[in-house]
């Protein structure tokens, strides 16, 4: 996954893929469109290259006009994915995944939605947002994908425990749709979280062994072409 910080260059992350081997290695990038053409496109492919993300600072805040200023490049990366088997990848704070919506409802092409889709947890399950984001999740297209990561990022209980009502019911509404990653490094959450408190946290949202290994390793699988 490319990290927000290096932007449009992918070299660090294409440098750590070359250590492993070919069928192992699975990447989602960011993609300068000024520089993309067939034939980087069919290389990225053949390195593993499955995604491309559609990245805005979850700190953004409500930006008039901002969503409609995004569309036709959702639409331009969206046919891309198309073409060559791919998925788009969403880092967007809550409010803009609501204004989003209509247009995430009639993409043609498999999307990831991470941290839950950054809904503050204080406000809620019942929040407005979150129960139309629920509604995209179990449309039964099958086409969004949750990212259950990120917590630290839009909760913040001491524990916490107001993310659990989200986890939940996304697990309960899309189980084969959802996927975990720790978010690895925490940056300046360190002092909240660790690696090893975020992946008990999975445990306490899906005792059940058969849909945490849905999550952790079926799910992903499939996303990401391994099968």
């Amino acid at each position: 996954m490319q990290p927000s910080a290096y932007g449009f260059d992918n070299s660090c992350m294409f440098d750590a893929m070359r250590t492993l081997d070919l069928d192992a290695r699975r990447a989602v990038v960011d993609l300068d469109e000024s520089v993309a053409n067939d034939a980087l496109l069919a290389e990225w492919d053949d390195f593993g290259v499955r995604g491309i993300r559609v990245n805005i600072s979850p700190v953004r805040r409500p930006e008039a006009g901002l969503a409609d200023a995004m569309r036709p490049r959702i639409a331009r990366l969206a046919a891309l994915c198309r073409e060559l088997g791919w998925h788009l990848d969403f880092l967007t704070p809550g409010w803009l995944v609501s204004e989003l919506m209509p247009t995430l409802r009639d993409l043609p092409v498999a999307f990831t939605v991470a941290h839950m889709g950054l809904f503050p947890a204080q406000d809620g399950v019942n929040q407005s947002g979150f129960r139309e984001f629920l509604k995209l999740v179990a449309d039964g297209s099958r086409r969004c994908w949750v990212k259950l990561t990120g917590i630290y990022r839009f909760s913040q209980a001491a524990d916490f425990a107001d993310v659990a009502p989200f986890a939940q019911a996304l697990i309960a509404a899309a189980p084969r749709q959802l996927i975990w990653g720790s978010d690895f490094p925490h940056l300046s959450f360190h002092d909240r979280v660790g690696t090893i408190m975020l992946y008990n946290k999975l445990g306490e949202w899906a005792p059940d062994a058969a849909t945490r290994k849905l999550i952790l390793a079926d799910n992903p699988a499939k996303l990401f072409g391994f099968w």
